[in-house]
């Protein structure tokens, strides 16, 4: 297993899900949006990062000079070619695409509580800032969003428009707020209203990763990233489908600096059990069709 995950790394790594690191402060105050929600003293008081009981060793940062160069530096210490980054509202992350322009891959968070001035803002997003994924975190929002609601169907519609892929949060959400909005078995719809959408679950789909398996199965494009997921607790079932019929459909996307460390992601994956054909498409090729992007060696060459 690990010979066949280091040949596919050294062809170079596609991460999902990325952001600029910052002092634990700055963190915080990033997470502040999260929080309207929550309830309980320990979320709102202690913890650092609204689901920090999930993880054992959130990462800490200290004052640095410069942030970017600390993300480049541990991509290309772990073999990361390319990075799905949101700019929505950091402006460490605009620079990072404006200055790394072969690296990152910029997406856009967008709240759909907003009508049709989200659906506006996004497709500015696209056409003026090169975006080229759109996110939305249902349970995150206030109020929240079901994934089936009537107010998502614009953004759904213009992903279909744009051909850009959209990044949905499913299953139980981390931070302590109610689970309803993010059933996987929302999906459904959605993709059969949406039969051109590209639809990528985010953060496990747990409990109903069996549920998202057979919805992936349904739906040809539908798929699934393995977002703050440290490997040695990646789903089975899931898995079990990336090594049969799913080795098209699962893409690998880690979770720094939100809540795990690239040294601690990379030095498990090679444990996870896939099959040797399946390590290439997770780690790359998988994700490049997806965000319809030509070549690992960068991140502006366009399909």
């Amino acid at each position: 297993m690990g010979s066949a995950f280091e040949e596919a790394r050294a062809g170079g790594v596609v991460d999902l899900m990325i952001g600029v690191p910052a002092p634990s402060g700055e963190m915080a105050e990033k997470y502040r949006r999260y929080m309207s929600q929550v309830r309980d003293a320990e979320s709102r008081d202690v913890f650092k990062m609204p689901a920090q009981y999930m993880f054992k060793d959130v990462p800490e940062f200290a004052e640095m000079d410069d942030p970017v160069q600390v993300l480049v530096d541990e991509m290309d210490r772990h073999g990361i070619r390319i990075a799905l980054l949101n700019i929505s509202r950091d402006t460490d992350a605009r620079r990072a695409v404006r200055d790394h322009p072969h690296r990152f891959v910029p997406s856009w968070d967008c709240d759909p509580n907003r009508g049709m001035d989200a659906v506006r803002e996004a497709e500015r997003a696209v056409s003026e800032l090169g975006v080229r994924a759109l996110q939305v975190f249902p349970a995150g929002l206030d109020p929240q969003v079901p994934i089936d609601d009537k107010k998502l169907f614009p953004l759904y519609a213009k992903c279909v428009e744009l051909d850009v892929p959209i990044f949905v949060n499913a299953g139980v959400p981390g931070p302590r707020v109610p689970m309803a909005c993010q059933h996987v078995e929302r999906i459904d719809e959605v993709c059969w209203f949406f039969p051109e959408l590209k639809f990528v679950t985010r953060h496990g789909c747990e409990p109903w990763t069996d549920l998202a398996v057979k919805l992936m199965l349904k739906w040809p494009n539908l798929y699934y990233s393995t977002s703050a997921f440290a490997p040695k607790y990646y789903p089975a079932d899931v898995v079990e489908y990336a090594n049969t019929r799913g080795a098209d459909k699962v893409m690998y996307a880690g979770y720094y600096p939100a809540g795990l460390t690239l040294e601690r992601i990379f030095s498990e994956l090679p444990n996870v059990p896939f099959r040797d054909h399946v390590w290439p498409k997770f780690l790359r090729e998988n994700a490049l069709r997806v965000l319809g992007i030509a070549s690992v060696d960068d991140a502006r060459s366009r399909v």
